[in-house]
């Protein structure tokens, strides 16, 4: 296996919140070196940590290229349209996001937004996808993605090999002119079981009730400050404070066959100001590729207001044959993103101080089988994903949890073991000898050598 095949590797099983070798190798180095905090304050959006910064590119054939699975770091500026390559195969459905961030505080209006497409190198477009502010208009982070997807009769970018992704930005010329921010990721959707008809029609119906109000204890558990960053949640009342200006990250793993319900309900204040504040918040939900599902706003005049999601369908493969976007994007199962943003306009009337406010999430119905052959990816749910939904960990605290890193050490073949653990007595045995006045081994020591 080549060097970049075996970075795709360990990057998706990173994403699904498992742990490699190479992963176990990082924690070992983090063991002896100082830790990094990754901490973003009110309006500050936290990029993955993994990032590579890759930069657009005017002309498609002077386009950088995307590997499946890494996250990558770009920018921006008002009117351009970047070009990234990405190489596809002949069989897997792709996926390319693009989370754009606008500076803290600045301008945007009704209409400004980006616009996400992947295609041929001959111009040809396979799909596109939009994000904007809508009636929510203040700078925050919104998503967008296009796909490709394999077709029986399909006549266009049906073939394997290099396809070009655009990114536009569309911003009116009263909106604040700083380059945006861009997070931008390459997922291919795993092969289907050989043999298993699948479906190539929309649902002709599905549950479209309202869920009832939760009325078990309300639990507090905080959000994260980006997708990387987003808290697991399951099913439950959870509190949490947004200040204006800054938005709330959480994460919820959707199985196939279940259905996602949630609810954000913003605290009144003190303040004796009850003045009006349209869209003053908005409940947000990604899928398992960052593509926007689903918004919802609320207005605010400092008394208690919610906001729900409206229902949506069990997630089902056929999902992504129906014309609505809402019930094309729950087409696989995995972690679901809720992000909770509040209005800076908020601040002129009620301060600088965060809000609490209550998101209650609910997930019904058993899981199904998945249709897909061998390991899904970032496109299925494990009972470890639930494990770390209970506990309310983020990928890196799951990454980083003891279960897991046992499972880490039980992957690791028995040479490295017995290499980690020769290093181990070497270094021990050199701390004695040290501590003796004399070196160890009595003589001329060759230097340690890595692994």
């Amino acid at each position: 296996m080549g060097e970049d095949d075996e970075g795709k590797r360990v990057n998706r099983q990173r994403n699904r919140g498992r742990v490699t070798a190479a992963a176990l190798a990082a924690m070992c180095a983090a063991a002896v070196l100082p830790g990094q905090v990754h901490a973003a304050g009110p309006g500050v959006y936290a990029f993955d940590p993994d990032a590579k910064n890759v930069q657009g590119a005017a002309t498609n054939v002077e386009a950088s290229t995307l590997d499946e699975g890494l996250p990558y770091r770009s920018t921006i500026k008002p009117g351009e349209k970047l070009y990234y390559r990405v190489t596809l195969d002949d069989a897997s459905a792709a996926y390319v996001s693009a989370v754009a961030v606008p500076g803290d505080g600045g301008a945007v209006a009704y209409g400004d937004g980006i616009t996400v497409s992947i295609r041929e190198t001959d111009d040809t477009q396979c799909d596109r996808g939009q994000a904007s502010f809508g009636s929510g208009a203040y700078a925050r982070p919104i998503t967008a993605y296009a796909s490709r997807t394999v077709e029986e009769g399909g006549s266009t970018c049906q073939e394997g090999g290099p396809y070009d992704v655009r990114v536009e930005r569309e911003s009116k010329a009263g909106s604040s002119q700083e380059p945006w921010g861009l997070e931008l990721r390459f997922l291919q959707e795993p092969k289907l079981k050989s043999g298993t008809p699948m479906p190539t029609e929309a649902p002709g119906s599905w549950p479209s009730a309202s869920a009832k109000p939760l009325t078990g204890k309300q639990q507090k558990r905080s959000g994260g400050s980006g997708f990387s960053e987003a808290t697991s949640l399951e099913n439950g009342r959870w509190q949490d404070t947004v200040a204006p200006g800054q938005t709330r990250f959480y994460r919820v793993p959707v199985d196939w066959g279940q259905q996602i319900h949630a609810t954000a309900g913003l605290s009144n204040t003190t303040s004796a100001n009850k003045e009006f504040v349209g869209s003053a918040l908005t409940l947000s939900l990604a899928n398992p590729a960052q593509g926007p599902v689903s918004d919802a706003t609320l207005s605010y005049s400092g008394g208690p207001a919610s906001a729900s999601l409206r229902p949506l369908p069990p997630v089902a493969y056929r999902n992504r044959f129906d014309s609505s976007s809402q019930v094309s994007a729950m087409r696989f199962a995995g972690w679901y993103y809720l992000s909770v943003s509040l209005s800076p306009k908020l601040k002129e009337s009620y301060g600088a101080e965060p809000i609490p406010f209550e998101l209650s999430v609910q997930v019904k119905n058993q899981a199904e089988e998945s249709p897909y052959e061998g390991d899904a990816g970032v496109f299925g749910v494990t009972d470890q994903d639930r494990e770390v939904a209970r506990k309310g960990q983020n990928a890196e605290q799951a990454a980083k949890s003891g279960p897991m890193t046992v499972v880490a050490w039980a992957g690791i073949g028995t040479g490295s073991v017995l290499v980690l653990g020769l290093g181990v007595w070497t270094l021990l045995a050199r701390r004695r000898a040290s501590a003796a006045g004399h070196p160890a081994g009595g003589g001329h020591q060759p230097p340690a050598q890595g692994w």
